[in-house]
């Protein structure tokens, strides 16, 4: 096996972390310029632009809470069991069950109806052919 050379990382090390302290940057020749007390022009057409903006997403936002309301009203209530998403997903599975045993049901009188249908025909030819 060669030597290591110093420095030089094994595959799958890491290099080790430098743990200086960085040198602090130079300190600037001018010193920034003070900021005004108050607000330019610029910067109070923005803010009113801006205000504007919220004013009319939360006019939407209202809105949109009324709606959802209204529509509320007017379903009828289901009180599930809890506000879990498992009492939301035995409500579906519940549904597809209540749709299932209806169609097994139309499907058993269908099937009842035309075994009574051919029983009365039997009945019949065999009443016809005696006579």
């Amino acid at each position: 096996m060669a030597k290591r050379a110093r420095g030089s990382v094994r595959p799958g090390q890491r290099r080790p972390i430098d743990r200086r302290p960085a040198a602090s940057p130079a300190p600037s020749p001018t010193p920034a310029a003070p900021r005004p007390a108050g607000l330019t022009d610029a910067e109070t057409e923005r803010a009113a632009v801006l205000e504007q903006q919220l004013l009319e997403q939360e006019r939407q936002a209202e809105a949109a809470r009324t709606r959802s309301r209204e529509r509320a009203a007017d379903r009828p209530e289901r009180v599930p069991y809890s506000g879990s998403s498992l009492s939301v997903r035995a409500e579906q599975e519940y549904a597809y069950v209540a749709r299932d045993v209806r169609r097994i049901a139309e499907m058993a009188v269908l099937m009842l109806a035309i075994l009574f249908g051919l029983w009365f025909l039997v009945d019949i030819v065999k009443v016809v052919t005696i006579a």
